[in-house]
């Protein structure tokens, strides 16, 4: 069984999957498992054939298209059956650095979940626009603000979780999608009083492909912050 599992999540990321997976293979002792949501640019085709030659990478064929958060969900689900110690989440658009992937490894030894954060020694974001960067940064602190927790970058999708650790926050159970997914997660971690570690990462954004930032997914990450708040307060968490 692998040491560690890496979640990848993909819709139409055909020509950044094919670079992401060997840079990951080579950078840390593990397993891949992509969760492709019915890319119509073939990306499922491109995994499966790289699936067909390592026996390190894994398929996962999402159906219907749902969005990040049951997308990862699955892959959580599927990466449980290969028991590994740690199971690790990332973009795949190559703009989380998968050199940092033995690091996180290595801090997950002594905490429950690792968070690869863009804003906990300043900001190091690259090339993204002004107005998304001022979005995300401020959005984070309306997000410790209200909740109170005390994570500098919960919008980040680079994590590194303690098996143990993600199975105890009843992942089946989170409701959110897109930023507000991680948001949930992070804060059901924190709750539930597991150790969490903020290390730093150079953001670089995407210079293949689109996007999946919508209107829909930043009112969700507005709202789900209260949601969250009223919850824990009556213990429904």
């Amino acid at each position: 069984m692998p040491q560690t599992v890496v979640v990848i999540p993909t819709y139409n990321e055909r020509e950044n999957i094919r670079r992401l997976v060997p840079v990951v293979l080579r950078a840390v002792d593990c397993h891949v498992v992509v969760v492709d949501d019915e890319s119509p640019d073939g990306t499922a085709v491109v995994v499966e054939e790289m699936a067909a030659s390592d026996p390190r990478v894994h398929l996962v064929r999402h159906s219907p298209k749902m969005g990040i958060g049951p997308a990862y969900k699955e892959g959580f689900r599927y990466a449980f059956t290969l028991q590994p110690e740690f199971i690790v989440q990332m973009d795949a658009d190559l703009s989380h650095p998968p050199e940092m992937l033995p690091r996180f490894v290595e801090l997950a030894k002594e905490a429950d979940v690792v968070l690869g954060s863009r804003y906990v020694r300043g900001i190091t974001v690259v090339n993204w626009p002004i107005e998304r960067l001022l979005i995300s940064y401020f959005g984070n602190a309306y997000v410790r603000l209200i909740t109170r927790m005390p994570v500098r970058d919960a919008t980040g999708g680079y994590k590194c979780w303690r098996r143990e650790a993600l199975a105890a926050i009843g992942t089946e159970h989170v409701r959110s999608n897109g930023y507000a997914f991680q948001i949930e997660t992070s804060f059901r971690a924190w709750r539930h009083g597991f150790r969490m570690r903020e290390e730093p990462i150079v953001f670089v954004d995407r210079d293949v492909g689109d996007s999946k930032m919508s209107k829909r997914i930043g009112l969700e990450a507005l709202w789900i912050v209260w949601w969250l708040k009223l919850s824990d307060l009556l213990g429904r968490l």
